[in-house]
């Protein structure tokens, strides 16, 4: 019988503590030590087409990961366990980041021109929206091997069948996914097998308002709302009740009511649902509106320094904070949810394009491309914490969002 001698018992402890030490030096951030990702994100730096991937609790920049494309109008969403970023690049590209090791693990070209994406609700699909040529490709999450190819075609008046482009992707309760087509005037649903055998995903098409351009998800999963470029009002699908079909909402909102230009269209993702309210950015004017969401009728309109682009809550839903458009994007408005006025104008610094607020609310982190950096705000204070340096910097994507529907 084979006999293990002390010589060989030590050599076979060195061999797996070694083995440890490599797994754990592979799980480290710069710093050497081990880490999780619950505190980690990631900052698109919209001209380089980098990201830098951030610590929230140490106000630390860990590390930059270059070469994912344009990243001009690019969004990320996170794999369950918050290890993986799938960024959506403008020019077509997926691109799976690891934020352990600060690298891509894998990219893909899979169109001409995207607009976002969504990851499903048991996070085995990626979605991507695409302008060119129009329709959402899905994806394996862990592979990126294409699984569902969903042109949107649709006929025109004249009769002529014709690819649209779609916009306001986001996941739904099971396993579906939600989007618009702006050329169409349609609402989508994308119901994926649950059997990973299964052929091909089912897709149910309902007829919308004029030019949707963008579109939120309420926290609940329940209600799909698309704003309408070509008209006033908005479409709103109720999921839970999908038989009812599209119905319009708040129709004195739109562009059709605008009395200003409109430099840039508000982003619907962020909409503030807070205490049976929905806090809406006006287009074309200067003020967040209030709607009821138990009628969606409209209950005040509140003033505003410029045209409201982002309106978001603190996750406690006490305070509002508006960005706005071009030339007035330079401030950043916060409004009591209670009283519903401005209680301070902050100045992040120039071309401010994004916010993020960490997952318990205590900071708010705001990107100002023409300053390069990118403020950390005490929300309770309202005063700056930190400050880090960023190029050109755009949207702000903590991990945390892996844990929250419709982002």
């Amino acid at each position: 019988m084979f006999r293990v001698t002390r010589c060989v018992k030590r050599v076979l402890l060195l061999s797996v503590f070694s083995v440890l030490l490599s797994g754990c030096q592979s799980l480290s951030g710069s710093s050497g030590g081990l880490m999780g990702t619950g505190d980690l994100g990631l900052i698109v730096e919209r001209a380089s087409g980098s990201l830098l991937v951030i610590n929230t609790t140490s106000h630390s920049v860990i590390n930059r990961i270059e070469g994912l494309g344009d990243l001009s109008h690019a969004s990320v969403v996170y794999s369950r366990d918050a290890r993986y970023g799938f960024v959506f690049g403008r020019d077509g590209g997926l691109t799976k980041v690891d934020l352990l090791t600060q690298s891509i693990v894998g990219r893909v070209i899979q169109s001409g021109n995207s607009i976002g994406g969504a990851i499903s609700q048991d996070g085995r699909f990626v979605a991507v929206s695409n302008y060119e040529p129009g329709g959402v490709k899905v994806f394996d999450s862990k592979t990126l091997e294409l699984v569902a190819d969903v042109p949107a075609t649709y006929v025109r008046e004249s009769g002529e069948t014709a690819q649209s482009k779609t916009v306001g992707l986001v996941d739904a309760p099971g396993n579906r996914f939600v989007f618009s087509l702006f050329d169409a005037g349609q609402i989508w649903i994308l119901d994926m097998p649950d059997d990973t055998t299964s052929s091909k995903p089912e897709v149910t098409r309902f007829d919308a308002g004029k030019a949707p351009y963008d579109s939120m998800i309420t926290p609940d999963g329940r209600y799909y709302i698309a704003g309408l470029f070509g008209e006033d009002g908005l479409s709103m699908l109720d999921l839970w009740d999908t038989g009812a079909g599209v119905t319009e909402i708040l129709p004195h909102y739109g562009k059709g009511e605008q009395q200003l230009p409109v430099y840039k269209m508000p982003h619907l993702e962020g909409w503030t649902v807070a205490d049976g309210r929905a806090f809406v950015p006006a287009v074309g004017h200067h003020q967040v509106l209030v709607a009821d969401m138990s009628d969606w009728s409209l209950v005040d309109k509140i003033p505003v320094q410029g045209q409201p682009v982002f309106v978001m809550a603190s996750p406690d839903n006490r305070r509002i904070w508006v960005s706005f458009a071009h030339p007035k994007n330079d401030v950043v408005q916060v409004i009591d949810s209670q009283t519903r006025k401005i209680i301070r104008t902050l100045e992040p610094g120039k071309a401010v394009l994004h916010m993020e607020f960490t997952p318990r609310g205590e900071e708010v982190w705001v990107s100002s491309r023409d300053s390069n950096r990118v403020t950390v705000y005490n929300t309770r204070t309202l005063e700056p914490v930190a400050e880090l340096d960023a190029i050109k910097p755009s949207g702000i994507f903590f991990s945390s969002r892996a844990h929250v529907l419709g982002l």
